[in-house]
């Protein structure tokens, strides 16, 4: 017996959507938020102004001490426990670093190499055809990886990846410089200058890439054809 498929509506569009929506917006949440960008920012705000104020020790104290408050704070309001616990993780081994080496630009030394890594990761899925905008965007949004079965999909993801592979690369180049320098005050602008603000950026190339795929899987049959 032939099984008539009806075409979809526009309400089944629009519900599926927000569902994209949802799990997108849980992906965030699962970062932390917006408000866990802003929290993210402030021990590194405090431990650039205290050591210009009082000195290292003093710096180290108040980032570790307010990243604590933060973590407290978030669990506190039964917020994920994930980023506030990472946060606090983060802090508390590049101040780790700093008291140890005595030396304040120490502090940024994690992350200067932490983007060097980045870079390379996203650059060397590119290279192995596993782009990681795409991975995880799909992965975090629950889409299977279907996306690869088609080359236009990869190739969006492939942007995407280098977008923020050239982000990773454009951190590390410039706070190498600034850490060589022994500027720690414009090391702390530009770890806030060229972290999130950038890192939207990059997410905005992934939701166009995301976008684009999705429309060119809805079009070749692959949408809603399953995992693999």
């Amino acid at each position: 017996m032939k099984t008539t498929t009806f075409p979809e509506t526009a309400t089944d569009m629009q519900a599926k959507r927000t569902t994209d929506d949802r799990k997108q917006a849980s992906a965030l949440d699962r970062a932390g938020g917006t408000k866990g960008l802003v929290y993210s920012a402030l021990p590194v705000v405090a431990f650039v102004v205290a050591n210009n104020v009082r000195g290292l020790k003093v710096a180290i104290i108040a980032s570790v001490a307010l990243a604590v408050g933060i973590a407290a704070e978030r669990l506190t309001r039964k917020e994920s426990i994930q980023p506030a616990l990472g946060g606090l993780f983060g802090v508390a081994i590049a101040a780790g670093i700093s008291w140890y080496t005595g030396s304040a630009k120490d502090y940024f030394l994690i992350g200067i190499w932490g983007s060097l890594a980045g870079a390379v990761l996203f650059l060397a899925s590119v290279l192995a055809r596993w782009p990681l905008a795409g991975v995880l965007w799909n992965s975090a949004t629950g889409k299977g990886s279907i996306w690869r079965a088609d080359r236009h999909s990869r190739l969006y993801y492939d942007v995407a990846t280098l977008v923020l592979a050239f982000i990773f690369g454009a951190r590390f180049v410039v706070q190498r410089y600034l850490y060589e320098a022994d500027e720690v005050g414009s090391l702390g602008f530009a770890k806030l200058a060229m972290g999130y603000p950038l890192l939207a950026l990059g997410l905005l190339v992934v939701a166009w890439a995301a976008r684009c795929s999705d429309k060119r899987l809805k079009a070749v049959g692959l949408r809603h054809a399953g995992r693999s």
